[in-house]
């Protein structure tokens, strides 16, 4: 009878994840054990009986067979949390590829990086503990040991008596400190059966308790139709996940809670995604004061020991409601009801380090694993998630009004080459500097975008607004310090220019002006104006993204500047203009998406404005006014940016139209590196003969270079993903038989 095998992990709290071990699977067990699985079995010499998790099963021994052990049984317990994410690791390392690096790296190595992501904490941290001192003994027999000790002169016996007879608990910290006892002294008063010490447990907490007030809006007639078709949706017992497209400002925030408050009277838990942590604080806050004290959140820059102890916190049932980033998404909560996903659109919530999982696709799988919903909200859904839902793939619910009919801001469009024409060369446009003025002098708040995210040496003109683009791929070339316009598509190269090629002009180069050289200027041209800075150098401590939303929503300042973290959810009711300084930006980076992304971005940010009792308005400076993506954004018409875009991607085969698989390389040998990828792509056209399958490069990365690790990319496009996948999975058994390939690291990443 043939013998299947069980690869398993054990002790995970204290172990570290990339050490596994094979068991027999009993006749018995055949069929019922499964990835996840958690399982008693025998370890070491002595056969001790410990538990472990079952994260693979296969039919082939890795040791002799004899020297094997059975397991001995399934755990009787129930399913604990963590064989639910465990089994979420097997889907994530069979979906995103891996990191290959040597002949020894295989598919376990795979499955081992997405457990460490899934379960981050490494070790297990020790649990917090207080010391308290209380009475032992009746108040009236302390009343009296009291008077007793202050006859005698007792001082120091008489203090804790009394502070205890007062507040009936003390903390051991104040009895050593503020009363002066010593340890051998509060020993001795134990010992006599007066008082008793006791360790408390408790959990660090990184939410900053503040009185609050349970808040409920009423919703308006269109969220209620949209909470109402949700829920519906989740009776359907093939319940598909829910895209809520609503324009900025129409209150999806209050549909989420409703959906929220449905979930915790079932006794479940919920999740909710944000792509920043700048959003962490103002949205925990909304959260804590309609939800109180179940709300807490997860991200980066908590403490290990702050992170564990909210783990266990939604583990133990403490906490319902969890608000974070993308790692948010792996918080072990046992009953776990519904995932919102805000801003969907976000390119954060794609990881940059394996497995390269994408939040959304990996919370639709846990939903399905879990039996629980998913609610992906924004203004701005991604061309892929409009796609599906309009092929019925998500249920789309829309919001089309703002809340309470707030008017959309009135938008201007600022051609910055026209700027140049009139003598002007500072980035405040003069429609910029005017309304700027406006704003100060009626005390009203203003707030400055530069859109960095993404930017890489793109070259422009800035007499006419030409961009060097790739004649075969439609996107811009990047500008490289050994003097040369790079592809990062194709890797197409030609020198860089000194004379723009349309219209002749020495005005030709990279955008240089950052967020610090902004801050610079509006001092410069409004120097009454109290002024503050919001990006990577600003908010490099824990707190330092609380502390300026907080102080800008206080009106402590005039002006906010800043990059994509100022524009995404925040609700400043006295904003009343946004200045976008450079649309271009984001528009001309070298990736298919530049046009999604700068609409996004540029939506989002107009969306700031008006959110309160004034009307707003926005001011979009650009070399390229007539671009479709700042058209529509300046109207803030989705609708009509998808029928363009879609068309875009679909002639050049970009996703959604075509699925794409990327191969990322690196080594710190460059030609050793490209002839490996040249090798790879070789072998893909050895394997896959037909001419619907298109494979562009090598070429260098966007940053060619991090380090002392040269990076190169291949990029396969194909309309079937299958395809695409069963080449990734013989591709990946090439490398690992391949000696050639010891010295470089490949990562998968499917699009």
């Amino acid at each position: 009878m043939k013998k299947w095998y069980a690869d398993i992990i054990v002790d995970i709290s204290q172990e570290k994840l990339d050490r596994t071990f094979q068991y027999e699977i009993p006749q018995n067990l055949l069929g019922i054990i499964k990835t996840g699985t958690k399982v008693e079995v025998p370890f070491g010499k002595g056969s001790r009986t410990i538990s472990g998790y079952v994260i693979g099963i296969s039919d082939k021994p890795k040791i002799e067979e004899s020297k094997i052990k059975p397991v001995s049984k399934i755990w009787e317990k129930g399913i604990e949390i963590e064989s639910k994410l465990i089994g979420l690791a097997g889907w994530m390392s069979r979906e995103y590829g891996c990191t290959m690096k040597t002949l020894a790296v295989s598919s376990q190595k795979q499955l081992n990086q997405a457990l460490k992501t899934v379960l981050p904490v490494k070790e297990k941290k020790q649990q917090k503990e207080t010391r308290t001192i209380c009475l032992k003994i009746e108040p009236e027999e302390a009343k009296a040991l009291l008077e007793e000790w202050e006859r005698k002169h007792y001082k120091a016996k008489a203090r804790l008596l009394e502070a205890l007879l007062l507040k009936g608990v003390l903390s051991y910290t104040e009895a050593t400190g503020n009363l002066k006892l010593s340890s051998a002294g509060i020993k001795k008063i134990e010992e006599s059966g007066i008082i008793q010490i006791e360790n408390q447990k408790v959990y660090r907490d990184p939410v900053h308790r503040k009185e609050t007030k349970t808040v409920q809006k009423q919703l308006n007639e269109e969220q209620d139709r949209a909470v109402l078709e949700i829920l519906e949706e989740w009776e359907s017992p093939f319940h598909r996940p829910v895209l809520l497209y609503g324009v900025t400002g129409s209150g999806k925030t209050e549909v989420y809670m409703k959906l929220i408050e449905t979930i915790l009277r079932e006794g479940k838990q919920a999740i909710v995604l944000i792509p920043e942590i700048a959003l962490t604080y103002q949205t925990v806050e909304r959260f804590r004061a309609r939800f109180g004290e179940c709300v807490s959140f997860l991200h980066s820059r908590l403490s290990a020991g702050e992170r564990y102890d909210q783990m266990e916190r939604a583990k133990n049932g403490e906490i319902s409601i969890i608000v974070g980033p993308r790692s948010a998404l792996f918080t072990p909560f046992p009953n776990l009801g519904l995932i919102v996903i805000d801003e969907e659109q976000e390119s954060s919530y794609k990881s940059e380090k394996t497995p390269c999982y994408h939040a959304r696709e990996t919370a639709i799988e846990r939903a399905r694993q879990e039996k629980a919903n998913v609610v992906m909200g924004s203004a701005t859904p991604t061309i892929e998630s409009y796609e599906r839902a309009r092929k019925g793939e998500y249920l789309l619910v829309t919001l089309k009004s703002r809340y309470q009919n707030q008017v959309m801001p009135d938008v201007t469009i600022v051609n910055l080459a026209e700027e140049l024409k009139a003598g002007n060369r500072s980035v405040f446009s003069q429609s910029l500097q005017e309304k700027i003025k406006e704003r100060l002098e009626k005390k009203q708040q203003v707030m400055l975008f530069l859109n960095r995210r993404g930017y890489t040496g793109f070259v422009s003109c800035r007499a006419c607004g030409h961009v060097m683009k790739c004649p075969h791929c439609d996107v811009s070339l990047t500008s490289h310090r050994n003097g040369k316009l790079i592809c990062h598509y194709c890797g197409y190269t030609i020198p860089n220019v000194k004379e723009c090629p349309s219209c002749g002009s020495p005005y030709i180069g990279g955008f240089k002006a950052g967020t610090q050289q902004i801050e610079e200027q509006a001092h410069l041209f409004f120097p009454k104006a109290r002024i503050l800075r919001m990006d990577a150098d600003t908010t490099r401590r824990k707190d330092d993204h609380e502390k300026i939303l907080s102080a800008f929503l206080a009106q402590e300042a005039d002006i906010l500047i800043g990059t994509q973290m100022i524009v995404k959810g925040h609700d400043f009711p006295n904003v009343t203009l946004v200045g976008v300084i450079a649309a271009d930006l984001s528009l001309n980076v070298g990736d298919y998406r530049a046009s999604e992304r700068t609409f996004q971005l540029l939506t989002q940010a107009v969306g700031r404005a008006g959110r309160g009792r004034f009307a707003g308005e926005a001011v979009i400076q650009t070399y390229q006014p007539e671009h479709y993506s700042i058209v529509t954004s300046a109207r803030q018409n989705y609708e009509q940016f998808f029928e363009q875009e879609i068309v875009y991607r679909s002639l050049m085969g970009y996703p959604p139209a075509k699925s794409m698989l990327t191969i990322s390389g690196s080594s710190a040998e460059e030609a050793l590196l490209l002839e490996g990828l040249t090798y790879c792509r070789k072998y893909i056209e050895s394997i896959y003969k037909k001419n619907d399958l298109l494979i562009v490069g090598p070429a260098p990365q966007s940053i060619s270079k991090i380090q002392d690790m040269y990076r190169m990319v291949l990029h396969l496009r194909h309309g079937n993903k299958e395809i695409l996948i069963k080449i990734m999975e013989r591709l990946e058994r090439y490398i690992q038989i391949n000696k050639g390939f010891e010295k470089i690291y490949i990562q998968f990443d499917m699009n």
